[in-house]
């Protein structure tokens, strides 16, 4: 085959494709050795000995599938994930379940009488102002500070 390199060359000018998609036919070698013009070259390309291979696609199948398995729910789980947890969750959603969890954790240590009152008021806006980044760092502030209610 190296025997063909300009002519495989000049027939890839001619089609206008790259030399990888030049398809020279087995059969007439011999002919196409011979051939050293453009106009040689074209004259084979008219008789079907050199000919332009069609274009080598991407199949979109396997791409299909996933979406419609992605469509259903699937193939989204924590492996699939690669951005931060801030990312996923937008800063409200985060400081709202954060939020909630420590007003819910306030009311059941006021019902409980486990904290007074003028405590829990005190507590309620302090959460209300980023003070406490979860419910063990408020029992920590409780603690460190004797808030507790002494039996």
């Amino acid at each position: 085959m190296t025997g063909l390199k300009s002519q495989r060359r000049l027939a890839a000018l001619i089609l206008k494709v790259g030399q990888n998609r030049v398809w020279i036919d087995p059969e007439r070698i011999d002919d196409v050795e011979v051939a050293i013009s453009r106009e040689e070259i074209r004259k084979l390309i008219h008789e079907g000995v050199v000919k332009r291979l069609p274009e080598k696609g991407v199949s979109r199948a396997r791409a299909r599938i996933l979406h419609e398995k992605k469509k259903k729910g699937r193939r989204r789980g924590p492996g699939s994930r690669s951005s931060s947890s801030r990312a996923k969750i937008s800063k409200k959603a985060a400081w709202m379940t954060k939020i909630r969890a420590l007003r819910r954790r306030l009311r059941e240590l006021k019902t409980n009488r486990i904290i007074i009152e003028n405590t829990y008021r005190k507590m309620y806006t302090m959460a209300s102002s980023g003070r406490f980044g979860s419910i063990a760092d408020l029992e920590r502030y409780l603690k460190t500070h004797e808030l507790w209610r002494k039996h």
